[in-house]
């Protein structure tokens, strides 16, 4: 199933184009296409096992495709090799994971500054950036205060400054929810509802149809590693979300 949603070129930030990833006799992913415009919020969702993280590996470069291409940002991820997916991964994409993966023995502001130092910039420079981007999200106060001692909601803020450190084109998420109590997880989705607001491009990938429904205007629905089902949130067709 292709999905091209009326974009221009310059407007497509991920391009997914016959993508098969094969896992022994198992495919993950069959033959699947998808187009993802600047701007966008879309949430991939579907049963364990349908191939929907698979997908999100893809898009991230942490996986290559058996067959298919991967363009992202404009990038073919085909042509980097794994030193340059990390540095493409490092200065493009953000990510926020369930669990935050966070760094223990570091401070907050410390786990947030980490991701600019590592692609050169200096670290008084890092922590600045590192320091506003916390005052932002609210947790400036806690810049301090190491992981462990850190509520669920404020670990995740703490991660997605993380990801958003180097200005990303791309912001990926994956069950960003799945391990915070309800007001964390309200907290966090009306974070990711202003950052789409304020122009990011997101992907969330979830079971939760209430963090879909109030965080992504399109909804992919992924089974058997294809895609079912590609529409907007309240059910219009996702061609319509695009004009």
């Amino acid at each position: 199933m292709t999905n091209t949603g009326g974009y221009e070129e310059r407007d497509v930030v991920v391009r997914l184009t016959d993508v098969r990833k094969d896992f022994g006799d198992h495919a993950a992913l069959d033959g699947v296409s998808l187009d993802i415009g600047a701007g966008e919020s879309v949430a991939v969702m579907g049963q364990s096992g349908s191939g929907k993280s698979t997908l999100l590996n893809m898009v991230s470069g942490l996986d290559r495709p058996t067959g298919g291409s991967v363009v992202v940002g404009g990038e073919d991820l085909a042509a980097l090799d794994e030193k340059g997916l990390a540095l493409f991964r490092r200065r493009r994409i953000g990510m926020i994971f369930q669990f935050f993966n966070l760094l223990d023995d570091l401070p907050a502001l410390d786990n947030v500054a980490l991701a600019g130092q590592l692609v050169g910039l200096k670290a008084s420079a890092a922590r600045k950036r590192a320091l506003e981007l916390m005052g932002d999200l609210g947790i400036a106060d806690r810049r301090n205060i190491y992981p462990s001692s850190l509520s669920g909601g404020e670990r995740q803020r703490v991660a997605t400054a993380r990801a958003l450190m180097n200005r990303p084109s791309l912001l990926l998420a994956d069950e960003p929810t799945g391990a915070l109590d309800s007001r964390s997880g309200d907290q966090v989705m009306r974070l990711l509802t202003d950052l789409n607001r304020l122009g990011q491009t997101l992907v969330i990938v979830t079971h939760d149809p209430r963090l879909a429904a109030q965080c992504a205007r399109r909804v992919v629905e992924v089974a058997d590693g294809r895609i079912a089902r590609d529409s907007s949130a309240n059910g219009a067709p996702a061609a319509e979300v695009a004009r």
